[in-house]
Parts: C-alpha cells; structure tokens; sequence
C-alpha cells in the first residue's frame, strides 16, 4: 500500500450519524446495545462517586507537604479550571455524539482511527492504574482505621496486599452484575462520603487557626534533593534549577492533583445508557465538577487552617488533623468516609474501563469476544472481570505512589484531544446537530487545549518517559491487529478530516 493510502487509512474515520445510531437494528448475534437506564442524579451521582476519593483523602496532604502549602487551594482551583473547561468541550461532544467510548469516540469520528486508538490507550491506562492505586489507598485506610498487619494491609514492607485485592474482587463482581446494581451502590455510597465531606468541613472550620494559612504561598526552595527526572519537564528543558513551593510549587501540585478530577470523564462514558442524553449529559459532566471543586477547596482550606502545612500527614491527612486537635473521635468518621470515597472511585473506573473496552472490541480495535455484552445483564462481563483481575494483580504487587502521575498526564492528554476535536468537528460537521454547544469557538478549546499542555509540562520527567513507554505499546498493538481488524473494513469507508473544508 503507499504511504498516501496508508495514511488515509489511519485516519479514516466513523461517520457521526452512524455513531448515533450504531445499537440500532443490529443484526442477531453481533454486539447489542446497552439498556438507557440512568437519569440526571444517577450521573452525577457516578461522577462525584469517582471524583471525590483520593484527591481529598490522600494528595491534598502530600501535595500541600511538599509543593503548595497553604497554597493548595489554589492548586485545586486551578486543576478545577482547567476541568472545567475540557468539561464545556466534552458536554458538546458527549451531548451530539453519546455513546460508550467517550473521547475514543469523538476522536474516531473527528481526527481518525489512530488517534482514536491512542485515546482508548490512554483511558485504559488512566482508570486501570488509577483504580489499582486507588484500591492500594483503600486497603491503607483499613489498615489505620483497624490496626491491621501493614505486610498485607499497608504500603510499607507490603509482601501482598489481601486489602486492594479482596475490594476490587468484589467490586468487579459488582459491575459485572449490571449497571443497575452498580448505580444503586455508588449512588449510596456518595451520599454517605458527601455528608462526612461536609462534616469535616464544617466541624474542622472551628479549629481553623490564622497562624496555620501564614504565608499562604511559602517561599520558593532550592529543590536540589531532585534528581533529574523527578524534575517538572518545563524545568528540565529550560534547564532552570529545581524548586519547590512558590508559584512553581503550587503548579506542580496543581498537575499532581488533577488526577483527583479525572472522574467526569467516566460520565461521558454512560451516554448511551443515559435516559436523555442531549440535556443530561451537559448538566452531569459540569454538575459534577461544580460540585467537586467547590469540596475539594472547602476541604483543602479547613485541612491547612487546622494544622501547619509542614505537619500534615502524607498518608491519612484529614483524620491525622482531626487527631492533631484533640478529636480523636471524629478519626472514625474520617476513617468510614475514606472507605467509602475509594470504594466508589474503584465501582465507577471498573465500570468504564469495561465499557472502553466494548467500545474498542465494537469497532474491531480488538477482538470483539472481549467487549461482547451479556444478554442476562447487559453488561461487557468479560471486559470487566478482565479488568477487575489486572488491577487486583497491580494492587497486590505493585507501589503505585510514584505512578500517580501517569493517571493525570493520560487525563490532560485525554482532555487535549477533546478541545481539538470540537473545533474539528465544528469545522467538518458544521450541521450536526448540538444540544448544547461550547461558547466562544475555537478560542475556548484552544485555551482548554493550552492549558492541558501547560499542565502535562509540570509533571516529572520520569512520568513523561513512563507515558511515551506506554503509548509505543499501544501503538504497536494497533498497527499489528487493530488496523487490520477494524470494523470500517467492512464497511465504506470516510475519509480523514480536512481542516480546510
């Protein structure tokens, strides 16, 4: 094949109208579609039940230790931003176009095939490695709230974590059950995490000192004890000295941290299990973030006006602040809280890494066995339970602490080529129709856009090299079976994008 006709195979892409209706009429035997059975509240409730976990319970102590300080509000609101305009993009996409696979989705029918495969990539590595570090947290928690052995329950002199893999055994079971049972149980869990949120909030504002939040943006610290790697990529390449706190640090937790928001992504995922998509799709991705920055800053300023930043803990910071000011008691709270939070994060990753996976086995990206959806539970069981068994293994053997950060550079990336295909497609389907629309294109995506790379620059050298390792795999899955595999073989196929027309 020559490279023109190689080229426009790689960036062939799925026609929209066919994206919108590709669960209709389909032929005995191949995938069915998935039951519409979420409202409003049940999206929202799946978006707040992923969002609200480890970025309250974990990073918002290590974070403010090491980088911001009291200045970790601000690195949250930053993050929340930057969410919430990838979130006016997504509602656009989500709303014309709802359909499992989200950004994988909008790319295929966008920028092409390959893009599209790298996306999908890319969500796996997010929600998977972001579920296993997740699933590592909860067993944590257990472990401080119990008083259980730290050689199977903890993270230090760990042999094997029983804590990360008996959770995410059953809540793989859970998700392969059905949509319906995994709803009702993150819909419970999130109201229970939510009201200790506020309980902490409220109960901690009493011991909120001023001495604590002074000077609110510490001064700006050589960071010799860095090696090269562990240096922000803008810092390596401009070969500026490592430093830490000031408005260097408060950008760098403001990218670590965006891994707390990498949750209203998993709502885009259940657009075609949503009742009314057009409308509720919009209002539960920026609902969701509404409501999770406006906690995460609440919390995050009560947490630094409690106790001195320099004296907050790492690993359990909000109950060990409580324990810092007498009230010892509310450790139990906090503990149940964090339980909590984790369990609905890890639900609501297994759920959308599994319909990822559908997504891709539909298309013929990978073998379409994989993604079949049973005809009981209308579900991608296999998709699941393979999942659940991959991040039952990462949680058991592997410290994730320091791979983090890969789950907020496959986010910024995910949320870069959102903002890049609104203004693509707008250009190459300019009547599709759009219940809701993204105010002021292309210059709000281009800002959304600039601003994911703005981010994605102040992460770890390391982290990037560990990105670009996993993207080379990707890669080179797709070009030996996806590309030969894919369902637009059978079918006619469309030319790749121009930006021209």
């Amino acid at each position: 094949m020559s490279d023109g006709g190689t080229w426009k195979r790689l960036v062939r892409t799925k026609d929209i109208d066919t994206v919108v209706h590709q669960n209709e009429d389909v032929p005995e035997g191949e995938h069915s579609g998935l039951a519409k059975r979420l409202s409003l509240t049940d999206l929202i409730g799946f978006g707040v039940g992923i969002v609200i976990g480890t970025g309250i319970f974990t990073l918002t102590g290590v974070q403010a230790k090491t980088n911001a300080g009291p200045a970790i509000v601000i690195s949250f609101a930053i993050a929340g931003l930057v969410a919430m305009l990838a979130a006016l993009c997504y509602a656009e996409l989500a709303a014309a176009v709802p359909t499992a696979g989200s950004s994988y989705t909008y790319a295929y029918a966008t920028i092409g095939e390959v893009f599209a495969w790298i996306i999908a990539w890319d969500l796996i590595l997010e929600f998977a490695l972001g579920a296993a570090v997740v699933a590592r947290g909860w067993s944590g928690y257990l472990q401080d709230s119990f008083g259980l052995p730290m050689a199977f329950f903890g993270e230090e002199d760990s042999v094997v974590n029983i804590g990360a893999v008996a959770i995410v055994a059953i809540l793989t079971v859970i998700a392969a059950l059905g949509i319906r049972e995994s709803k009702v149980v993150t819909n419970l869990l999130v109201v229970l995490k939510v009201s200790i949120v506020v309980f902490v909030i409220v109960v901690g504002a009493f011991f909120v000192k001023a001495s604590n939040l002074t000077p609110f943006v510490p001064e700006q610290q050589s960071g010799e004890n860095l090696s090269e790697l562990r240096q922000p990529l803008w810092q390596w390449i401009s070969g500026v000295d490592a430093t830490t706190y000031g408005v260097t640090g408060i950008l760098v937790a403001a990218a670590v941290v965006f891994f707390a928001y990498s949750g209203f992504e998993a709502v885009a995922n259940l657009g075609e299990e949503t009742k009314n998509p057009a409308k509720d799709m919009p209002r539960g991705l920026i609902g969701t973030l509404a409501i999770c920055t406006v906690l995460y800053m609440l919390v995050c300023l009560v947490l630094v006006g409690m106790v001195k930043y320099v004296d907050l803990s790492e690993g359990a910071p909000i109950s060990n602040a409580f324990d810092q000011v007498g009230l010892g008691w509310a450790k139990v709270l906090v503990g149940i809280s964090a339980v909590a939070g984790l369990t609905s994060v890890m639900l609501v990753e297994l759920v959308t890494v599994g319909r990822i996976i559908f997504a891709l086995s539909r298309d013929g990206l990978l073998p379409e066995a994989i993604g079949r959806i049973d005809p009981k539970r209308q579900t991608p069981v296999r998709a699941t339970v393979a999942t659940g068994v991959l991040i039952a293994l990462l949680g058991a053997f592997v410290p994730l602490g320091a791979l983090a950060e890969m789950v907020s550079i496959g986010t910024l990336f995910a949320f870069l080529v959102v903002a890049i295909a609104v203004i693509v497609l707008r250009r190459t389907k300019p009547k599709l129709e759009r219940p809701f629309r993204t105010p002021q294109v292309p210059w709000l995506p281009a800002l959304s856009a600039l601003t994911c790379v703005g981010l994605m620059t102040n992460l770890a050298v390391e982290t990037w090299l560990r990105f670009l390792v996993w993207l080379a795999a990707g890669v080179a899955i797709y070009w030996f079976y996806g590309r030969h595999h894919a369902r637009l073989d059978r079918e006619p196929e469309t030319a790749g994008p121009s930006l021209g027309s």
